[in-house]
């Protein structure tokens, strides 16, 4: 098992290129690409930005808890209002996208749309299944077990599960 140190680093890390994600995935789609800033463009983006935004605030909460000794995931309340709100944000937000993508196919759209969609992806990731395996040894728990409940996932059913007195 690795050192709280080493996991520290790692969860302070993964905060990180989660919120660098932000200005740099803009910057390769909008300018790089020159996908125009439509609003179903636009809209899309804002939900993927929006996941990743959560999956900075989780990696520093479970960095919190590492670095404190708490045995309760901080901000375990407001991951489990996302859980529930999220997708009906991301439903009403893939429909303007998907009519948008329908309505005039093509550079002005398609992009949000697969914005859009790859939220979709990252709330399953967080608040459901894990879908991204970037180390060694998830990829070798995932060739042996097959997929996972997402990192979130789990900690919020293990709250849930101990009850609001270790929410503090």
């Amino acid at each position: 098992m690795a050192r709280p140190d080493h996991l520290l680093r790692r969860l302070r890390s993964l905060a990180a290129l989660e919120l660098l994600n932000i200005p740099l995935q803009a910057w390769v789609w909008f300018t790089v690409a020159g996908f125009p800033a439509t609003a179903a463009n636009l809209t899309g983006f804002a939900l993927v930005a929006l996941l990743l935004v959560q999956g900075a605030a989780y990696w520093t909460a479970k960095g919190r808890r590492l670095a404190t000794g708490r045995t309760g995931l901080p901000a375990a309340r407001a991951f489990a209002v996302a859980r529930v709100a999220n997708p009906v944000l991301l439903t009403a937000s893939t429909g303007f996208t998907l009519w948008a993508a329908v309505s005039a196919p093509g550079r002005g759209s398609l992009p949000g749309l697969a914005f859009a969609l790859f939220a979709w992806l990252e709330q399953i990731n967080y608040f459901h299944v894990q879908l991204m395996y970037d180390n060694a040894a998830d990829l070798r728990r995932f060739r042996a077990h097959g997929f996972r409940r997402g990192p979130l996932a789990r900690n919020l059913a293990r709250e849930r599960r101990s009850g609001p007195s270790r929410q503090r």
